[in-house]
């Protein structure tokens, strides 16, 4: 059974969360035991990976979205995804909707934000890190959460993730305005934006 165990890890891509595992056929004790021979590990809590699979590239949020499926990788961690930041995020920020049940995760530590249904489903983007999806906001729209959040993760964070943004990619302002709407920040952004044309 170990080695059908094993190509059913393999099959969904070398790791699992531990109900996943259990609807595929692989019982807790079979779970334990392959994690006690070293054929898995136990990345988080209720995540397992096959030990033979290469180091994952970003674990933070790997195991946030495998963990919280519905999660959007939002804010300075989604600045830094995109790489339009010198911030480095001390917790992982997620967005969830807004009658959602707040996740709550010892490791990586969490920072759950509630969004109106409309701020929550715009501009989501799925990536796949290490052949798990990973949902995160896009650029611009990251750019219009964090107009909003402005007084909570300071303007002089903002500014600059709105300077890096407008040199490492094309400026799309028609994008940047849309998301400004959806997350009422236009009056805030639009001279911001006006002074980069």
């Amino acid at each position: 059974m170990t080695e059908r165990s094993e190509d059913i890890f393999r099959k969904h891509g070398g790791q699992l969360r531990m109900a996943e595992a259990i609807k595929f056929g692989i019982s807790r004790y079979m779970l334990y035991g392959l994690r006690d021979r070293g054929i898995i590990r136990q990345v988080s809590r209720g995540i397992y990976r096959l030990t033979e699979l290469p180091p994952i590239s970003n674990p933070d949020l790997v195991t946030v979205s495998l963990r919280f499926p519905n999660a959007v990788i939002c804010l300075i961690s989604a600045l830094a995804y995109h790489d339009i930041t010198t911030q480095i995020p001390h917790f992982v920020s997620v967005a969830v909707q807004r009658n959602s049940r707040l996740p709550s995760l010892d490791y990586p530590p969490i920072e759950p934000h509630r969004f109106s249904n409309d701020a929550y489903s715009a501009g989501v983007e799925e990536c796949i890190i290490d052949e798990v999806p990973v949902k995160v906001y896009s650029p611009e729209k990251t750019l219009a959460d964090c107009f909003k959040f402005r007084n909570r993760i300071g303007m002089d964070v903002v500014l600059e993730a709105l300077r890096l943004y407008s040199i490492r990619r094309t400026l799309n302002t028609e994008r940047l305005i849309k998301y400004a709407g959806v997350c009422r920040v236009e009056k805030v952004m639009r001279p911001y934006l006006e002074s980069l044309v």
